[in-house]
């Protein structure tokens, strides 16, 4: 499935740099190709969508973090199969942001290590929606970056 047929946008991540009030960020993706590859994607070997805790939210970057401009692709994989549901390509300083006000509203309304909420979109009409807690970064040569990324208290990797 192409990259670019879609299309990422977040919501509630301001607030963090400002005065504002601490909201839930959330996230959502816009396919704009064949509804049935996604449907298929997004599902397990029953036909039944997969729910949150059956997929895996992450993102590895293409160039070194402190490179300026940095790059990389948010993936959605099969947490059972290990196979990418999705993948697309994101400015590194976006995604970092997002996992900053994750984090941070986690501390100040959620009393825990943060959440964010998912909205997958075929052509803008709601598909499925999920609740995370875990978003993994890995650095340009695999390497799981820990202080960057979302990871809940007690989660083992």
């Amino acid at each position: 499935m192409r990259r670019d047929y879609f299309s990422l946008d977040v919501e509630n991540v301001d607030w963090v740099e400002g005065d504002g009030d601490p909201a839930k960020p959330g996230v959502a993706i816009d396919f704009e190709g064949p509804a049935s590859s996604l449907e298929e994607r997004f599902s397990d070997g029953d036909g039944k969508l997969l729910d949150a805790q059956q997929t895996d939210v992450a993102f590895r970057l293409q160039d070194d973090l402190d490179a300026e401009d940095a790059t990389g692709v948010v993936s959605v994989t099969n947490r059972i199969t290990g196979d990418f549901v999705l993948e697309l390509n994101q400015d590194a300083d976006d995604v970092l942001q997002f996992i900053r006000a994750a984090r941070r509203y986690g501390e100040q309304i959620a009393d825990d290590d943060g959440g964010y909420d998912v909205r997958v979109l075929i052509d803008g009409e709601p598909f499925l929606e999920y609740e995370k807690r875990t978003f993994l970064v890995y650095n340009d040569a695999g390497n799981l970056l820990r202080k960057h990324s979302l990871i809940p208290s007690g989660v083992e990797l």
